[in-house]
């Protein structure tokens, strides 16, 4: 297996410019994934894309566990390459596929069983239960394919190749893209499942790529062993990735909590705003695509060369990725206020949802680049092994500001007070973030020195 030392000995820049674009290919295509179910269920009409909304904390709760694992995952292995136990690192990766399948498992079966008392804590109107049901009721088990893509990818990730994420990345985009439609709709002797088709959709394309990274982890890469299970050995890996796995994945979840606490919030004023926050929470996901693929290829670069000892890569790749993220950002809002009612109107024709969407898109938006710079804080944090500290920095964001702020905007001027409290909280939150991360660098610098 390659050791990447291009991570630790090539130039910082033009290195996360190399690592950064295959992944942001990737990424739009992973964004993408999520607007293909939106618009497609969105020509269904308000109530299927309401009840689509309404899965979206459920699902993303499900999706930040994954993101957690992918996490402790990346951290780990790349800090094993880059201290030199390289031959620790096909063990440890085995066994954490393993746990990724177990755990997403029982979180769905406890999903299945939880989301008639979910629906309603969202606050769902009953007629949209039935919608809920039947795209949950295939989604929690096509989770479990999703769980095991994005652990395999962060295994790709952490010896520095971000080529082959990308492109399973993309080839799972394509057959959803292809299939929504058809399961849909239907198409010759396929019937329309509405709704749940978009679910199938998914779990058809995950099933595949993840058959295909485990055949590439295993032949390519080397990172998949096939041979009796050493029990002790297992569960000592799995504590060890779990002690970042699981703080990182608590943060992750915390997100979709306050996202549910919002849309109870939103739903206040109907159904048509609960389907256009849906619609921008997708959109949010869009506009931060590229400062997304940022914070997935850099740590692996900062935890290869914190396991190299070299702190001072580790300080010039944080500060390149913040600045970058403030610029960037910027120029993705000026863009989307520009076409605020261009993008509207290519998920819905109804008048009431493209008034709400409209005013997301020209408020919530502004926040962006101080939200990933947050989020680049976190993942700066977690690539060093100190998950606790990204996690209080998601507390802090959440449930001091994000949601306070959110509510009482709402309080004082509705909807759009919400989304400009939204933005207040993420400014604060970064500048917090920024001078934590400062703070703990030099301390650590100090000590390797």
């Amino acid at each position: 297996m390659s050791r990447a030392p291009d991570l630790l000995q090539d130039p910082i820049r033009p290195t996360l410019v190399r690592l950064t674009v295959p992944m942001m290919f990737g990424m739009v295509s992973l964004m993408l994934f999520n607007l293909a179910d939106a618009w497609f269920v969105g020509q269904l009409g308000t109530g299927p894309l309401a009840a689509l909304a309404f899965t979206f904390p459920i699902c993303f709760s499900i999706t930040s566990l994954a993101i957690g694992l992918g996490v402790g995952t990346s951290a780990t292995l790349a800090r094993l390459i880059g201290s030199g136990q390289s031959e620790r690192v096909a063990r440890v990766a085995t066994d954490n596929y393993l746990m990724a399948i177990l755990i997403t498992a029982l979180t769905g079966l406890l999903g299945q069983f939880l989301l008639p008392w979910l629906a309603r804590l969202l606050g769902a109107p009953v007629e949209l239960y039935p919608l809920i049901e039947a795209y949950m009721g295939v989604w929690f088990f096509a989770s479990i394919f999703m769980v095991l893509n994005m652990v395999c990818n962060a295994t790709f990730r952490a010896t520095g190749d971000t080529r082959m994420t990308a492109t399973l990345m993309l080839g799972s985009s394509v057959i959803n893209f292809i299939l929504d439609p058809i399961l849909i709709f239907g198409w010759g002797p396929i019937p329309a499942l509405g709704i749940k088709g978009a679910a199938v959709a998914s779990l058809i394309a995950w099933a595949i790529t993840s058959v295909l990274a485990l055949y590439l982890l295993k032949r390519v890469k080397q990172l998949l062993l096939i041979e009796w299970l050493r029990w002790p050995e297992i569960v000592q890996n799995w504590r060890d990735i779990l002690k970042i796995s699981l703080p990182a994945a608590l943060s992750n979840m915390m997100t979709p909590l306050a996202n549910g606490v919002l849309t109870a919030v939103v739903a206040r004023h109907g159904p048509e705003a609960v389907a256009a926050f849906g619609v921008g929470n997708r959109l949010e996901s869009l506009s931060l695509l590229v400062c997304l693929a940022l914070s997935m290829t850099l740590p692996p670069f900062i935890s290869q060369n914190f396991g190299a000892r070299v702190i001072a890569r580790v300080q010039q790749a944080y500060q390149l990725a913040i600045q970058f993220a403030l610029l960037w950002q910027l120029l993705v809002y000026v863009i989307l206020a520009l076409c605020a009612g261009w993008v509207a109107q290519l998920f819905t024709d109804d008048q009431g949802v493209m008034r709400w969407l409209t005013l997301w898109i020209l408020i919530v938006p502004l926040g962006f680049g101080f939200q990933a710079a947050t989020f680049l804080s976190s993942s700066t944090f977690n690539a060093l092994h100190q998950p606790l500290r990204a996690m209080r920095i998601s507390l802090v964001r959440l449930f001091l500001l994000y949601v306070p702020l959110g509510w009482l905007g709402n309080e004082l001027f509705e909807l759009k007070g919400m989304f400009v409290g939204l933005v207040c909280a993420n400014a604060l939150t970064a500048l917090i973030a920024w001078f934590s991360m400062i703070r703990y660098q030099k301390r650590l610098a100090a000590q390797i020195s």
